[in-house]
């Protein structure tokens, strides 16, 4: 939450002029305190429906300490269900039509599988997620898209399609923050770890075409974070901010089960940057006795010892600087998509 600017010290006006989050006194004494409501449209496949909602919601928990948040899970039928998960979210989800009725402050909008779904620039299949999207445009405060459905917003808002890469991105890279005054990313590390997974990506020049400002970069993975040109209604990630410390080691070790019964001919690359040293040896062991047919189970456990996190300071700090900015400029009524005297081309006053 915000300071507030009790006194004409000098040092108040200074930090203004940084984009720090600052609140003018008037403000704050007329500014209602109470709670958030972000909506959560999950469309990843079932078997990460859960462990997604506990990734995210556990970042959105971790990156905040004062506002009381709601999380307003819901689903569109582009994703195919099998019946454990749909009664998931026949019990647990609400549904879009209502939470449009009483309104959002902010909306995530998860990935999805893109190696079974239909192809982004497929907008039959995707029509759903199209309205998601008109909506929140102008119902909304700010939207993150994450990893296809960053994708989904590029190609179908500013015609430019993902690349499709041979071998999936899949690891931790260093990055830099490129607008060091950004409010969104001036107070976190200018150096900084991001978790990968994926085989498609947006370039640089895709998005600087489609107007929108890169926040984020690495020199080896390219963008991760990207905001339009009103520097904050919708939020791109390409990476994974969301994901735990062990995220990337199960997805290995289900790769490379399906190698082993044959769902894929090739055996796959452990993820980049993402093992300590002491953990190659393992590795090599595990391929090479694998591809000589023999029996092994997965070294689950032994792999552990050899992880660090990297990225989730940095996950927690984006994103504590979201849901701070989400409280100062979204109205006090839900169906209301900003405060009086807050211009929806420039919500954060850049």
């Amino acid at each position: 939450m915000p300071l507030v600017k009790s006194s004409n010290l000098p040092t108040y006006d200074r930090l203004i002029a940084e984009n720090r989050p600052i609140l003018p006194e008037g403000r704050a004494i007329t500014q209602d305190i109470r709670e958030l409501h972000i909506g959560f449209l999950n469309m990843m496949p079932d078997a990460a429906m859960e462990a997604t909602e506990r990734q995210w919601f556990r970042l959105i928990g971790e990156s905040n300490r004062v506002a009381q948040i709601y999380i307003h899970p819901f689903n569109i039928p582009v994703v195919p269900r099998g019946e454990d998960a749909q009664q998931h979210i026949d019990k647990f989800y609400e549904d879009f039509d209502d939470l449009k009725k009483a309104g959002l402050d902010a909306l995530i909008i998860t990935g999805a599988n893109e190696e079974t779904n239909p192809h982004v620039s497929d907008l039959g299949n995707w029509a759903p997620l199209k309205e998601v999207i008109d909506w929140a445009y102008g119902n909304v405060a700010s939207t993150i898209f994450a990893c296809f459905a960053s994708h989904f917003l590029m190609t179908h808002y500013h015609g430019q399609e993902p690349e499709w890469r041979k071998e999936k991105r899949l690891g931790v890279f260093p990055h830099r923050v490129l607008n060091r005054k950004h409010p969104l990313v001036n107070a976190m590390n200018t150096k900084h770890d991001v978790i990968y997974s994926r085989y498609s990506e947006i370039s640089r020049a895709q998005f600087d075409i489609a107007g929108l400002q890169t926040l984020v970069e690495s020199k080896d993975a390219g963008v991760h974070m990207a905001v339009s040109k009103d520097g904050f209604r919708q939020i791109c990630f390409q990476g994974h901010p969301e994901y735990d410390i062990f995220s990337l080691l199960k997805e290995y070790k289900r790769d490379v089960a399906w190698f082993q019964n044959g769902t894929v001919k090739d055996f796959p690359a452990s993820p980049l940057h993402y093992f300590e040293e002491g953990a190659q040896a393992i590795l090599d062991d595990l391929k090479n006795k694998i591809i000589a047919g023999k029996t092994v189970a997965f070294p689950e456990e032994e792999l552990m010892n050899f992880i660090e996190n990297t990225w989730a300071d940095s996950a927690r700090s984006i994103i504590s600087g979201w849901i701070g900015h989400v409280y100062q400029v979204t109205n006090v009524k839900r169906h209301k998509q900003f405060m009086d005297g807050i211009d929806p081309e420039n919500p954060l006053s850049i």
